[in-house]
């Protein structure tokens, strides 16, 4: 097996050349052209901002027993650094333990000193370029490649085929199984009922889920999912349906994939 890239195994501090904005209540309070981002396999990656780039206005120092708010610093095992915490006030609202700053860290961080990062999902709105970014910040190591395909791909549930086609979608994607998606022209569709769970794909978009429907031999929840409107770059899977392989049985070329 090949041997992972460094820069996969451990988290990396990498200088973006991205112009990158944050909102609070309608405010921009951080405004950079040289954000670092914080990376590393299997985790979320997290920008730090330049001091002199934060509207320190809109920051007050929190309560000593306050927490990062939620999706702070993406599921590091341990803060990879000291930090002091901030609420963030702006525009007439208040979002506790919104952001921190870098204190003491260490050698392989230390280009993270005296940044400022935001708690993600408690911001309004972030922005690179003019391009509203949502769910979290792309990874640059993160790829995924759409790709037309004529191979057959027959999707069962419990011995009952509810998709078959010649003409996949299939998008690979850095750490995830291969997905296949399918024309619902080749969907029985009449066995699918839309469910109420959606989904956000930073990259992708937002995917309604289909369950089965209860009527015939059987009944499963949330086994498809489709992407109505795509984000720019995967128009390809524009209403085609994708299933779980890990709920559902898929076979390729003849050759059932695990999830």
């Amino acid at each position: 097996m090949a041997k992972k890239p460094e820069h996969d195994r451990r988290p990396e501090v990498m200088q973006s050349d991205k112009w990158l904005r944050v909102y609070v209540g309608g405010k921009v309070v951080a405004d950079s052209k040289k954000p670092l981002l914080l990376r590393a396999q299997g985790q979320l990656p997290v920008y730090y901002f330049p001091e002199e780039d934060v509207r320190m206005a809109h920051l007050q120092p929190a309560a000593e027993e306050a927490q990062v708010a939620a999706q702070g610093e993406g599921p590091w095992p341990e803060p990879p650094q000291g930090r002091q915490l901030f609420d963030v006030e702006a525009g007439g609202r208040a979002v506790p333990g919104a952001a921190w700053r870098v204190t003491g860290a260490p050698p392989e961080h230390e280009a993270l000193e005296g940044h400022i990062a935001f708690a993600w999902a408690a911001m309004d709105a972030w922005y690179e370029e003019d391009w509203q970014i949502r769910v979290h910040p792309h990874d640059p190591y993160h790829r995924i490649d759409v790709r037309p395909s004529s191979r057959t791909v027959r999707v069962e549930v419990e011995s009952e085929t509810v998709a078959e086609t010649e003409r996949p979608v299939i998008v690979f994607e850095t750490g995830l199984p291969p997905r296949y998606y399918i024309p619902k022209m080749d969907v029985r569709m009449d066995r699918l009922r839309l469910s109420e769970k959606t989904t956000h794909c930073a990259y992708k978009g937002t995917a309604p889920h289909y369950s089965l429907n209860e009527e015939g031999s059987g009944s499963a929840d949330n086994i498809a999912w489709y992407y109505p409107f795509p984000a720019p770059g995967f128009e390809q899977i524009q209403n085609l349906i994708a299933f779980y392989q890990e709920l559902v049985e898929v076979y390729v070329d003849g050759q059932r994939v695990a999830g």
